[in-house]
């Protein structure tokens, strides 16, 4: 299925050619690993593997697609030849087309720490096929794509608004209707010298029922602080979902971890559930020097930071 449900451009009655197709361009941002990750009631009550990604502006990947002359029987070329998954993307949004090309991709996103590298290619490659034939895809459309492509998907079409996303399925279990709250995210590798971690090769993780029961408290917990605009309740939802995961790909130190996210006042920590990325979520007018200092005392050297959220108005019973 073309993104967009766009079909193969009419033929000239006149000359028997199709017009010109222009190239496109689509652009993805990446997330900064997940708020939220487990197994939460779907549709019809049946359990479903879901997440809330934190968003992340430090990175972008671009695209551009090049369709093929005389429309190139449906095949693209893609550079860098690894790029694989997006060239998947972009066969799977021509799908029916006929139309085939050549896909660029590049960027200057950190592979396999936890970033959603592969989500980010895939979604700039359908944006861009998609800016070629003149259909930009929905988030709902580029999520079903983003999901045949490379199997498990992030949440990184979904701008605008925090949703519940099934990484498997390609589906939302809930749209919370809001951005997240303002925060200041102060970021770090919990691996020194990672070289990332294969997310397909993590087996899915099994829970427990006092688990999943504590889920859709969390659940719960994170739709209060999105409707509230509680910061620090979106925090403490973040820790008990890092503390779950623990048990799942245990974080290095994180015991020190949480010790620097007390001392700094830290509103919570989140991680990677698939990779090795972590963040203190701080205030967004905090100064990020304590929490810096107490992460050199824990031996995490490397550090960036950035902003997410937005300040608008909330009221009670909103």
């Amino acid at each position: 299925m073309a993104v967009g449900r766009a079909t193969v451009p009419a033929v000239d009655g006149r000359t028997g050619e199709r017009p010109p197709v222009v190239r496109g361009r689509g652009t993805a941002p990446v997330h900064h690993g997940e708020l939220l990750q487990g197994v939460f009631e779907g549709p019809g009550g049946v359990p479903v593997r879901a997440l809330v990604t934190l968003p992340c502006p430090l990175f972008t990947t671009r695209a551009v697609f090049t369709p093929a002359p005389h429309g190139g029987g449906g095949g693209v070329t893609v550079r860098p030849a690894w790029r694989r998954k997006a060239r998947r993307a972009a066969e799977l949004a021509l799908d029916g087309t006929g139309l085939g090309g050549r896909l660029e991709v590049t960027g200057d996103v950190p592979l396999g720490r936890g970033f959603g590298s592969s989500t980010s290619d895939v979604l700039a490659a359908v944006r861009a096929v998609g800016d070629a034939l003149g259909a930009p895809p929905t988030a709902v459309e580029a999520a079903r794509l983003a999901v045949r492509a490379e199997t498990a998907s992030d949440a990184l079409m979904f701008e605008g608004t925090t949703v519940l996303f099934a990484q498997r399925e390609g589906t939302v279990v809930e749209d919370f209707g809001r951005p997240l709250p303002p925060l200041r995210v102060l970021g770090f590798g919990t691996r020194p010298g990672s070289t990332g971690v294969d997310t397909l090769a993590l087996p899915p993780p099994r829970y427990d029922r006092a688990e999943r029961a504590r889920f859709e408290e969390l659940r719960a917990l994170l739709r209060e602080a999105l409707r509230t605009g509680d910061a620090a309740l979106l925090g403490a939802v973040a820790t008990q979902s890092t503390l779950i995961n623990q048990r799942r790909l245990p974080v290095p130190g994180l015991d020190a971890l949480l010790a620097v996210a007390r001392e700094c006042n830290a509103l919570g920590l989140q991680v990677a559930h698939s990779g090795d990325l972590a963040g203190l979520l701080l205030p967004r007018t905090a100064d990020t020097g304590p929490a810096r200092a107490g992460l050199r005392r824990a031996g995490i050297g490397e550090c960036w930071e950035f902003t997410v959220g937005e300040c608008w108005e909330f009221t009670v019973g909103g």
